[in-house]
């Protein structure tokens, strides 16, 4: 059985690497939300993870051709999760993501504003010509 992790035993880091293929997301929400478990989120914490993390990898499926892979980083602080979701291929234009209002929902863009609602801080790496680095944050419960 899973048990919490101790307040010694922080600054872990999980590293996955999944294909860029739907059928691997699965994996993918299955790994961040044992590590969220850990730290002891809510159900519907770690619900919100998950979809934040699975919008995350489909987004890169849908917009980063030619990354074969997709790399998923977990780093638990002791004040929450930090969860990175890389690609490496060609898609989304920098300005297409950094300079629209991720504020507000539009039809072709919700991922984006999903996950900025389910996550506290949500930020954007993007290089058109070798992918792109997400990263979330989720402060620790209490």
């Amino acid at each position: 059985m899973n048990q919490p992790i101790s307040e010694e035993t922080y600054s872990n880091v999980v590293e996955l690497r999944i294909p860029s293929r739907a059928e691997w997301v699965a994996l993918a929400r299955l790994a961040v939300a044992t590590v969220a478990s850990r730290l002891h989120f809510s159900i519907d914490e770690i619900e919100d993870v998950k979809l934040a993390v699975a919008e995350a990898c489909t987004n890169a499926i849908q917009h980063a051709q030619g990354s074969p892979f997709i790399d998923i980083r977990c780093e638990t602080l002791p004040e929450g999760l930090r969860i990175n979701v890389r690609d490496f291929g060609q898609g989304t234009r920098p300005e297409h993501i950094v300079s629209r209002n991720l504020e507000e929902a539009r039809v072709g863009g919700l991922g984006v504003f999903l996950i900025r609602s389910l996550m506290d801080e949500v930020s954007y790496d993007v290089h058109a010509e070798s992918g792109t680095d997400l990263s979330m944050f989720k402060r620790r419960p209490g």
